[in-house]
Formats: C-alpha cells, sequence, structure tokens
C-alpha cells in the first residue's frame, strides 16, 4: 500500500489550503478585540470537532453496554489516543481538561462573549438532538457558524466513517499546524501575556496535531479506504467540503472584525467633532 491515494486527496485540497493558510483574517488580529470576534466564531469549530471525533469513536470502537472487538484494530487504537488527547489533555494550570473547556477559559481570559456557545452545550444537555440543534437551531446560533458545524453535520449522517474521518484529518487534523501558525506568531509578545490561555491552546494543538495526531489520522484514513477508490473519492470530496466551510467561516469572520472596526473608526470620528 503507497501514499498515492493520500497524496491525490491533499492535492485536491491544496488550492483551498492555501486560501486558508494564507488568508486576510489573520493580518486583522492585531488588536484584543479583534481577537475576541475570531475567538466567538472558532469556538463553533472546536465544538464540532468534537462531533467529528466522538462519531469516529462510536464507529471503530466498542461503546454499547456490551463489549465486543471491532474489526479496524489499528484504527481503534489510533481514534483513542486521539480521543485521549482532545478530552482529557492538560490545562494551563496543569489540571486535566479537554481543549473545548481550554477555549472557553481563554475566552473568559480575554473578555469574548461565551455565552452563545454555553446556551448551545445547555441544549445538549437538557436533551437535543443534533438533529434538532442543526435543522431547528434550537439553540439559535448566528448563520455563518450553524452553517459550518452544519457541513460536519451532512458529512457525519451519511454514515460513511471514512468520510468523516476524511474531513476530520485533511479538513482538521492535517491543516491546524500550518493555520494556527499564522495566528500565533508575535501574538504573545505583542499582548504581553494577556492571551496566555489561548496562546497555550494554540501551542497544545500545534505540538499535537503536528507530531502525533496529524500521522495518526493519515493512517486512520489509509486503514479505512483501502484499495477501494470509491471510498477514496469519498473522502476527496469530504475534505473539500470540510475546507469550503472553513474557508466561508473565516470570511464571514473577516467581515464582522471589519465592521467592528469600521464602527470604532465612525465612533472616534464623532467625538473628535
Amino acid at each position: 500500500m503507497t501514499d498515492f491515494d493520500i497524496l491525490s486527496v491533499k492535492h485536491a485540497i491544496q488550492e483551498q489550503r492555501k486560501k486558508l493558510i494564507n488568508h486576510p483574517v489573520y493580518q486583522e488580529l492585531n488588536d484584543i478585540s479583534s481577537i475576541r470576534i475570531f475567538m466567538e466564531y472558532h469556538v463553533y469549530a472546536v465544538w464540532d470537532f468534537m462531533l467529528l471525533l466522538k462519531d469516529l469513536q462510536r464507529g471503530l470502537t466498542s461503546v454499547g453496554e456490551v463489549w465486543m472487538p471491532t474489526p479496524n484494530r489499528s484504527a481503534r487504537r489510533l481514534i483513542n489516543e486521539i480521543v485521549f488527547g482532545e478530552e482529557s489533555d492538560i490545562n494551563i494550570n496543569g489540571k486535566p481538561s479537554s481543549h473545548f473547556e481550554m477555549y472557553l477559559d481563554a475566552m473568559k481570559q480575554v473578555g469574548a462573549d461565551v455565552s452563545p456557545v454555553n446556551r448551545l452545550v445547555h441544549k445538549c444537555v437538557e436533551g437535543h438532538s443534533l438533529k434538532s440543534l442543526m435543522k431547528y437551531n434550537v439553540a439559535e446560533i448566528e448563520r455563518a457558524r450553524l452553517d459550518f458545524v452544519r457541513t460536519s453535520y451532512d458529512i457525519i449522517k451519511q454514515g460513511k466513517l471514512h468520510a468523516t474521518a476524511a474531513a476530520f484529518t485533511f479538513g482538521r487534523e492535517d491543516l491546524i499546524p500550518d493555520l494556527f501558525s499564522e495566528i500565533i506568531r508575535d501574538m504573545n509578545q505583542r499582548f504581553g501575556g494577556e492571551l496566555s490561555a489561548f496562546v497555550y491552546y494554540l501551542d497544545r494543538h500545534i505540538e499535537l496535531d503536528a507530531d502525533e495526531h496529524g500521522p495518526m489520522a493519515e493512517e486512520m484514513i489509509r486503514e479505512l479506504c483501502g484499495n477501494d477508490l470509491q471510498k477514496w473519492e469519498d473522502a476527496k470530496l469530504a475534505s473539500q467540503q470540510a475546507l469550503e466551510a472553513r474557508l466561508k467561516l473565516w470570511d464571514a469572520i473577516l467581515n464582522s472584525i471589519r465592521l467592528s472596526k469600521a464602527s470604532i473608526s465612525k465612533e472616534e470620528q464623532v467625538l473628535i467633532s
């Protein structure tokens, strides 16, 4: 088995990756207010990441009342290791924490609004299904953020583990090290420790995804797709869908930041006059 099909998927998403890595939103992250806006959107990607991860865990491991060995032995080990890292990592204070909880802590440190995403989590606790959250928007998620999560929901509900794994691998895990290196550059120096929890979160993702989770996720894709050409086509399509959704989310963040800056500029002009 060669990497030919892995490379073909990467080739198919190459242009989308370039657009994301070079997206103009990074140039706008030059003040605390803009970073707050970024985090208020991006937290939904952090939450939605766990939807893909848990779908893979349910499909590849035994999580029912009665345990039984599942067929994909390597993928089973890989997904359990990734779940452990994402769901039970160590936070900036040396305490066990999921990456989602780390992100919420980072948002609170910088003064970002966590109430909308907390409302989403509360609806989950109340027992609302993923379908009701996505189709009927019972958590009242803003449109751009909801559209992003719906892409993952649409991929998951196909019931194709290899497609979910591709969106997870090439739309998330494989992308994050390059993507977040654009955000983290000089951030700590520029803001004098005010974003230490956010920087820690980004550092953990870069460390885990580049050195561990990224390669592990690619191995999982190889096992799930094997020599099935249709599965590799499904993987390619799911990867493209995931990246296109990310691009649209990044565009929405950029627009929101620019509108905020324009509004502040007008207020300043009024005060001066």
